[in-house]
């Protein structure tokens, strides 16, 4: 599966837009992508090794924070994951 990586990431996976990986559930996409490029760990999860609260984690166009599953959604070859991190600001 493709997991896109934000521009201000990507200088963490060697400047690459997006990066495939072999997985069975969301978990573990994001698990093979830390491996691959473990300068995204510490940027995508927090020391108790949760997802940070400002990744937002969409699989295809679903939020995976509302899946039933979560990080346990089951995944395809086919699908998509896109890591889009909250941006504060506005009035």
């Amino acid at each position: 599966m493709k997991i896109f990586i934000p521009t201000p990431l990507r200088v963490y996976a060697d400047k690459q837009d997006a990066v495939q990986v072999d997985a069975q559930t969301v978990g573990e996409a994001l698990s093979a992508l830390t491996s691959q490029h473990p300068d995204l760990r510490k940027h995508l999860y927090s020391d108790e090794g949760k997802l940070r609260a400002f990744v937002n984690v969409y699989l295809n166009d679903e939020d995976v924070r509302y899946l039933p599953e979560k990080e346990g959604t089951t995944v395809s070859e086919a699908d998509s994951l896109s890591i889009i991190p909250s941006i504060a600001g506005g009035r």
